[in-house]
């Protein structure tokens, strides 16, 4: 596959200067009409027009052509750019992602799809060892860009072989950013973002919110758009306790925000867009306003996420803290298959609400409830 898409695509193209670079807008004057879209045609917009823009960019993975994607992102790309470059792979993930990282050694830029992150573990040593490490250990002589994306997370009754959230998992390795969007004009500006960056991005969908609709403005939908890597969104505004989250989670958090409201408890939420490079200073500055924090995940509490920006705030914002920091993640356990413990085991909108109440001392201790 690497000497096909060499072959067509030629190196001559391998000095061609990006149109873009990551984080650019073009000066343009735009309609604040919105529109809806789904974050499934918003990661096929993005994906339709970087091909379109840079013919070093090519899709590969399992089902990605004749089959238009497991979840169908890759929707009409196969008859628009043909089969050299969207390109449907073996059931095996260790061959296609270590041809994927060969092509990114070359000057390409491959978008290698795992039709559910679960599978990425058959690949691991090749993002890890061969991508993440290379710029390093090659003093900078070697640049990997390319993007590893899928859905991650739990979806429903698929039990625990894949039901895992990675975001932790790859977020510990340096040499790699770590992208999960949350809405449509996250996926479409992140997606842009990660195929232009010149480093290894690992990209973290979510299934069960592929057909989840958002309304989007024109300056969202123009091919220039392009959000900045490592930068957190503030969603909703608060002024009594913050509320971080990422990817499914952040709309649970902004249920739990609008059930506060009712309360009298001002919730901010942050959606953290970005968790490698982690925006810690939008989220201290968030606590110093609020004096106190509750981090939300589904992945595994210990050494997760929520860990991370748990000892981020002790470490530069402890004085302003009013309460002690809550931690809402996924049961310590393999993801039960029976539906009635699926639930139980993830991270759910009542769960965030009795923990910003806890924070703010407006409910009894969890250990006294117990």
């Amino acid at each position: 596959m690497l000497g096909v898409a060499r072959r067509k695509l030629g190196f001559g193209l391998l000095s061609a200067t990006r149109v873009l670079p990551a984080g650019s807008v073009l000066a343009k004057k735009f309609s604040t009409a919105a529109k809806e879209i789904t974050v499934r045609d918003a990661l096929n917009s993005a994906l339709d027009e970087e091909m379109s823009a840079d013919p070093k960019v090519f899709l590969m993975g399992e089902e990605v052509g004749e089959y238009q994607g497991a979840y169908k992102i890759s929707k009409g790309l196969l008859e628009k750019y043909g089969p050299d470059r969207v390109l449907d792979t073996p059931i095996t993930e260790a061959g296609f992602t270590g041809i994927g990282v060969g092509a990114a050694y070359y000057g390409l830029r491959p978008v290698v799809e795992f039709m559910t992150f679960n599978f990425s573990m058959q690949a691991i040593d090749h993002i890890i060892n061969s991508a993440a490490k290379s710029n390093y250990m090659s003093a900078g002589q070697i640049s990997v860009p390319i993007v590893f994306r899928g859905p991650n997370g739990a979806a429903a009754g698929v039990g625990a072989q894949h039901s895992q959230c990675y975001a932790a998992w790859y977020a510990h390795v340096p040499g790699l950013k770590v992208l999960s969007p949350y809405s449509s004009e996250d996926a479409r500006g992140l997606l842009k973002a990660a195929i232009r960056d010149p480093d290894p991005v690992v990209f973290l969908e979510n299934e069960l919110l592929y057909g989840e609709s958002f309304p989007v403005s024109a300056e969202v939908l123009d091919s220039s758009f392009c959000l900045p890597i490592g930068k957190a969104k503030i969603e909703r505004e608060g002024k009594h306790v913050t509320i971080t989250a990422f990817s499914k989670m952040v709309g649970y958090a902004l249920q739990a925000a609008e059930v506060l409201s009712k309360e009298g408890i001002s919730a901010e939420v942050i959606n953290l867009r970005s968790i490698r490079p982690l925006d810690r200073a939008t989220i201290n500055a968030s606590v110093r306003k609020t004096n106190r924090l509750v981090t939300v995940e589904e992945g595994f509490p210990q050494h997760g996420v929520g860990a991370e920006i748990c000892m981020s705030v002790m470490e530069e914002s402890f004085e302003y803290l009013d309460a002690p920091v809550e931690r809402i993640a996924g049961a310590d356990v393999p993801m039960p298959y029976a539906a009635n413990l699926e639930r139980m085991a993830v991270p759910q909108v009542d769960d965030i609400v009795r923990a910003a109440k806890r924070a703010c001392y407006r409910s009894v201790p969890m250990a006294v409830a117990a």
